[in-house]
């Protein structure tokens, strides 16, 4: 995926962006795309099977040119049985990132637009509706 360049409001060279369009999807393994397993059962990565829908919904993500990228709390001991078990069921995946904080309550803060979705038992096309969140005061 080509990035394109970017310039903030004065002018300067700022981050790169994806295309247009392109969604940056950065997605949970236990409890979202799989049964929930704690770091303490390591044994479990290698036998749960997918949610349903897990696996089509993210490949027709990444089908239509998103970026799909794991984000989990499993450790890097665990980046050899986690790779092995997106790869057996099929994920089409651009990257794996080990070690997110564990705990969850996650506040994201960035300069960049920044999107939550939390999964509850389905996996589907997404949906707009509107809801109330935390932002900075407009300074």
């Amino acid at each position: 995926m080509k990035l394109e360049d970017h310039r903030d409001a004065e002018g300067r060279a700022a981050s790169p962006q994806l295309p247009e369009g392109v969604k940056n999807y950065l997605i949970d393994i236990d409890g979202t795309v799989t049964e929930d397993v704690p770091n303490e059962e390591p044994e479990r990565m290698a036998t749960v099977e997918p949610y349903e829908g897990a696996v089509e919904t993210l490949n027709r993500w990444a089908a239509e040119g998103h970026i799909i990228t794991f984000f989990t709390s499993r450790t890097e001991a665990h980046r050899e049985v986690t790779e092995a078990w997106l790869n057996r069921w099929g994920f089409v995946y651009h990257g794996l990132l080990m070690g997110k904080p564990r705990g969850g309550n996650y506040h994201w803060v960035d300069n960049h637009i920044v999107r939550g979705t939390r999964y509850e038992g389905t996996w589907a096309d997404l949906i707009r509706v509107e809801r109330t969140i935390e932002v900075f005061p407009n300074q």
